[in-house]
């Protein structure tokens, strides 16, 4: 059969209306282009659906079991169409990210509030987890996005870098002195957990100088730190774009030497599956902004 959808409906509103003439007009058609898309449906199932007479038409029993049926199938068809309009257009829809306690809270937060005001009808859900727990929920398919230390190597995940930050070491009281890492390391510190990925980038770069870094403390949450080294509980290493409202106010950046090198925070989501909408526009907000 060489049946097309166009000629279904037709032949629904045909039936709708029992009038060829009607569904010519509802269809913005000529009432010629019904009749044939009529005459052709019947020739491709070999059966009359309609009875011709001189005022109007009625469905034959054949027609009448095939406009139930095709009359459900238009209608799930049309409600489909409807529900892809509003994803695309953002009038519904989920945005499922994965990110750390600290980029929700200092980075994404004001992200996503500005995505809600644009699209207020679809469903924010944010899952914090570590870098290596985000890639695993990206390949489970259990987020869309989401926003992890770099750099990363997972051939199943596309990743781009969001922005450059920098650690550094913060005290409770300003010093001109310049310490070096087995200076700090002798220091009261005040670090983020084992299991973080800023405390593996720093138990690292204190390892290639030979230091093993042994803290005072261990918290898990990095405005915690903060607020330590506020109450002089010690030194903390934190992260610079993240300490804003404390940094020169109530806590001060050591001069320490060579500083920490640079690491950036980027967005990662699985290669083979295609973005959702909403995923895309949240990718672009983020973009632009960093552009500007």
């Amino acid at each position: 059969m060489n049946i097309k959808l166009e000629q279904y409906k037709i032949f629904n509103e045909a039936a709708s209306t029992l009038s060829f003439s009607s569904a010519a007009r509802n269809l913005f058609i000529t009432q010629s282009a019904v009749s044939q898309a009529i005459s052709q449906l019947e020739k491709e199932l070999k059966t009359q659906l309609f009875v011709r007479m001189t005022k109007g038409v009625t469905l034959t029993r054949e027609g009448e079991l095939l406009f139930q049926n095709i009359n459900q199938a238009l209608t799930l068809i049309t409600h489909a169409e409807n529900q892809l309009s509003n994803l695309s257009e953002l009038k519904e829809g989920e945005l499922n990210i994965a990110a750390g306690d600290s980029v929700s809270e200092f980075f994404l937060a004001p992200y996503l509030s500005q995505f809600h005001d644009l699209y207020p009808n679809v469903k924010i859900k944010v899952i914090n987890r570590t870098s290596l727990e985000i890639n695993q929920l990206l390949k489970n398919n259990q987020v869309d996005l989401g926003f992890v230390n770099l750099p990363i190597h997972d051939e199943s995940l596309t990743f781009n870098e969001c922005f450059v930050i920098h650690d550094i070491f913060v005290g409770k009281n300003p010093t001109n002195k310049t310490y070096t890492y087995k200076e700090i390391s002798k220091l009261p510190l005040i670090l983020l957990e084992e299991s973080s990925n800023s405390r593996h980038f720093l138990n690292k770069q204190f390892a290639k100088n030979g230091i093993k870094v042994e803290p005072h403390m261990e918290l898990g949450a990095h405005s915690l730190l903060l607020e330590c080294v506020k109450e002089r509980l010690g030194v903390a290493c934190v992260i610079k774009e993240f300490s804003g409202k404390y940094l020169n106010k109530e806590v001060f950046e050591l001069d320490v030497q060579p500083p920490l090198p640079t690491r950036s925070i980027g967005y990662a989501y699985l290669t083979r599956k295609s973005l959702s909408a909403p995923s895309i526009k949240f990718i672009e907000l983020i973009t632009r902004k960093e552009e500007d």
